[in-house]
């Protein structure tokens, strides 16, 4: 089963009437093999789609990459050295970020450089 398919299950289990006006649907938590087969077919065709769209963003940053447009986000030196500096004298990683007001994946990336 697909997560929108169990998402819309959860609801409806809970009395909850969902209405999509877009399609045109609304399932109302009463066994319809009809809404089943409308949800199921939805779920597969957005999974899809979304898929496709990751798909072209790949390609997109590839093609960028290739005719150098797309270096990525640039890395902020004295940031990266302030982190180091900080680490240096024993300051855990956590009070770091919060120090320096960045996240804390930052502060891992500049100490593994």
């Amino acid at each position: 089963m697909t997560p929108s398919f169990l998402l819309v299950k959860e609801l409806t289990d809970k009395g909850v009437k969902l209405v999509f006006h877009k399609e045109s649907l609304t399932f109302s938590g009463e066994d319809n093999p009809m809404q089943q087969l409308m949800l199921t077919m939805l779920g597969g065709i957005y999974q899809f789609e979304r898929s496709m769209m990751l798909e072209r963003q790949r390609e997109g940053i590839a093609i960028a990459k290739q005719k150098e447009k797309y270096k990525g986000k640039p890395v902020n030196i004295e940031l990266n050295e302030n982190i180091r500096a900080l680490a240096k004298v024993g300051t855990n990683k956590s009070q770091i970020a919060k120090q320096l007001d960045c996240s804390r994946t930052t502060v891992y990336k500049a100490l593994s450089n």
